[in-house]
């Protein structure tokens, strides 16, 4: 029998705290129905844990509780993380990663006390000198692997290829049958444009290109990276932050004024009728749900940070998310990557 699948969840991060948490494990459970092939370890108070399950009738073989009394507090800075987060549910849950207990944790707590302690926890990777945060996005194709999204707001040449390496291997992970393609976020896609450290980075990742890898696609623009021609933006954290906001809110002033406009008056409803499942399809396309999921990479183990404020279907993705990394077997992919960036150099 082939070793269960193991992810950590601290249940007590996040608004509207364990009920969402455990709505969210209740869908992963009912989609997964016939699966037996993982374990979820839930951290949090066990007598407030225990109730929740009672209430939303959870009954489960695959669910571990382990107490923790105390959490993280959204006005926990990360500064005061490491004297006030230990036997937290998310200190534990991560420390239970690195006792090789679970293989992946997962935490919708405060985002800078996170990433401190997971780095803390955790350690980096001896090849890689900085972490970085990675989103999926919607394309055109399919989906975008995007990073850094704020982890570190100054980078050298060298950290952008790291990112390349690591943001390509989590792309393989969850997508085996297409190839990464990687691209660096840029100002032009002519070569002469940019900065000196952006230009050195794609020189590198010119020599790093190949099919065992990675496919190096060049600079790309901001209005192109929904194209799908390239699938792993590169940038530093400061930029990558930026587009990640400006596209948020982009697609909810998109929806907002869409679902204005088709309830203006009668005609507009009427049409509604009749357009309703390209209208539902779009929806779909857009909801910022389906991609709830921020994912540290860089560390000798993987993090998943579900966004705070994220209802029980985005909870539930994310979930879905760690599930696809671990099967996807994320850390062997990371490995290989940076031992062909050592073999190049």
């Amino acid at each position: 029998m082939s070793k269960k699948i193991s992810i950590a969840i601290d249940a007590m991060g996040g608004e509207n705290s364990p009920d969402k948490i455990i709505e969210g494990i209740e869908l992963f459970l009912k989609k997964n129905i016939s699966n037996q092939d993982f374990i979820l370890n839930i951290f949090g108070k066990e007598d407030i844990l225990r109730e929740k399950l009672k209430k939303f009738k959870i009954n489960s073989n695959s669910i571990n509780l382990i107490n923790s009394n105390s959490t993280v507090s959204d006005e926990e800075t990360p500064m005061t993380a490491v004297k006030n987060s230990k036997n937290t549910s998310m200190w534990n849950c991560i420390k239970h990663q690195l006792d090789g207990k679970s293989d992946i944790s997962l935490s919708a707590g405060n985002t800078g006390v996170l990433l401190v302690i997971s780095r803390m926890i955790l350690k980096m990777l001896n090849d890689v000198s900085k972490p970085a945060l990675a989103g999926l996005w919607p394309n055109q194709k399919g989906v975008n692997v995007v990073l850094d999204l704020g982890a570190n707001i100054e980078c050298s040449d060298q950290n952008l290829v790291d990112f390349a390496e690591l943001g390509s291997a989590l792309f393989k992970s969850l997508f085996p049958k297409i190839k990464p393609k990687v691209s660096l976020l840029n100002v032009g896609s002519e070569e002469i444009k940019g900065t000196e450290m952006i230009k050195a980075a794609s020189k590198k990742l010119k020599n790093l290109s190949s099919e065992d890898n990675f496919i190096y696609n060049g600079y790309i623009e901001g209005n192109d990276i929904m194209k799908g021609d390239s699938n792993v933006i590169v940038t530093d954290g400061f930029t990558g932050n930026i587009a990640l906001k400006t596209a948020e809110g982009t697609a909810k002033f998109i929806t907002n004024n869409l679902k204005q406009t088709l309830s203006k008056n009668i005609l507009t409803k009427i049409s509604l009728i009749f357009s309703y499942f390209s209208l539902k399809k779009f929806k779909e396309k857009l909801d910022p749900r389906k991609y709830n999921g921020a994912i540290f990479l860089g560390l000798n183990g993987t993090v998943v940070k579900s966004h705070g404020g994220i209802d029980s279907i985005g909870f539930y993705h994310s979930i879905d998310l760690c599930y696809k990394i671990v099967k996807g077997n994320l850390m062997n992919e990371i490995k290989k990557n940076l031992e062909h960036s050592k073999s190049v150099k």
